[in-house]
């Protein structure tokens, strides 16, 4: 209407919250704790097609990997020798669980 002051939307809201929340704990409802990774929800970085397409191919790369690992070389050394980047090698190891000896 014309002259009236509209309503702030944002009281509106707090009011229906308010109201949800009276009708659910009324109806005798108790709040319950969702432990964490049980809700189904995908990280966004771990959800995608692309990702794990990736890591799919990072997964191929593995078990040379921790050959390499079990004959004791180094993070570092075993990147060399299999022509990647050291960074990439961390990123296999920690998905694979694989421990290097040495500094990481």
């Amino acid at each position: 209407m014309i002259g009236v002051p509209m309503p702030n939307p944002r009281d509106s809201i707090i009011a229906n919250l308010n109201q949800q929340l009276d009708h659910f704990f009324g109806a005798g409802r108790e709040v319950q704790e969702v432990a964490a990774g049980v809700t189904g929800e995908n990280d966004a970085m771990f959800g995608t097609y692309h990702s794990n397409k990736l890591r799919v191919g990072r997964n191929k790369q593995a078990p040379r990997l921790k050959e390499l690992a079990d004959a004791g070389k180094t993070v570092i050394q075993a990147a060399k020798e299999m022509g990647m980047e050291s960074k990439r090698a961390r990123l296999i190891a920690r998905e694979n669980n694989i421990k290097f000896p040495g500094p990481p």
